[in-house]
Formats: structure tokens, sequence, C-alpha cells
């Protein structure tokens, strides 16, 4: 009968939390929200983390039907212990808006969108180029379009390096 209420209680709060959190679930943080030990997910977005949960909840039950008491007692325990973290930092998100990765992540993935759709162009103008390099027929205009493959060259090399740059503010921001 104490399990059933326990699991119920459990339950109950997770429904609670869901319904709390759900303006903020999506939104992800710079660094983790919880200790490693607490959640297991690299997610900083709350979602995950009462996903967790949900499964630490099913497991629970799953090991209440299986009368497995050690399992039962570290996972309400361990339960517990999320719920009650979670509770606290939908409490604490309004605080929290210095650590926001929305904005400046989107932000970001734009920017590396707008690069690669550069990096596109750049690289069709330089195809043409050297189809009309092949088919030119006078040296000065042999000339005037080796260089602007040239120029083509290293414009694609500056845009490169600026996509890898990116590439690498996106994998700090995603940790």
């Amino acid at each position: 009968m104490k399990t059933a209420l326990l699991l119920q209680t459990l339950e109950q709060q997770l429904a609670r939390l869901q319904t709390r959190i759900a303006p903020q679930a999506t939104h992800a943080t710079l660094s983790a929200r919880f200790d490693r030990q607490l959640f297991r997910t690299r997610s900083t977005q709350m979602q995950a983390y009462l996903d967790e949960a949900q499964a630490n909840f099913h497991e629970l039950k799953h090991a209440v039907e299986q009368q497995k008491l050690p399992q039962v007692a570290w996972l309400a325990e361990r339960l517990t212990a999320q719920l009650e973290a979670i509770s606290r930092e939908s409490e604490a998100w309004s605080l929290r808006v210095w650590d926001s990765a929305s904005p400046g992540l989107r932000r970001w993935q734009r920017k590396r969108l707008e690069t690669q759709d550069f990096e596109r162009r750049l690289l069709e103008m330089k195809q043409q180029r050297q189809q009309q390099y092949q088919q030119a027929i006078t040296l000065d205009d042999q000339q005037r379009l080796a260089r602007e493959i040239t120029a083509f060259d290293g414009r694609i090399a500056r845009c490169q390096q600026a996509l890898q740059e990116i590439e690498r503010v996106l994998a700090r921001m995603t940790r």
C-alpha cells in the first residue's frame, strides 16, 4: 500500500513538473544545469531532464512489480532527488537569462548557413570562370580569367576558415 501511494505521488509530481516546465522545456543553456551524477543526459534542455526522470519512474514501477527492493529504494531516492532538482531549476529559470544559448545558437547556425551558401556560390563562380578559361582564345582573356580564378581560390579558402571557426563556436555552445 505504501508503495502504491509513493508511485501515485511521484506520478503526480511528474505531471505537475511537465506542465510547469512547458514554457522552458526546449530552452537550451550554455552549461549543464545539473551534476552528471544526478542526470546522465548531456542535453541542457529541461525536457531531456524530465524525460530521464520519467524513464526512471517507469524503471521504478517495473522494479516494484518484480519486487526488487534494493533497486526500488535506489530508484525512488534518485527519482525524488531528480524531481526536486527539476523543480528548483524551474523556479530559478527566470534568473538564468544570462545563460541562454537559444538566441546566440540560432544566430551562429544562421551564420553557418549563410556562409555555406556563400561558399557554394563562390565554387559555382569559380567553376564558371574555369570553363570560360578553357574556352578563352586571347592571352588577355586567359590572364584575366586566371587572376579571377586565383581570387576565387582565396575567397573560398577564407570562407572555409570562417566555416571552421563557426563550427568550433557551435561545438562549444552545444557541449
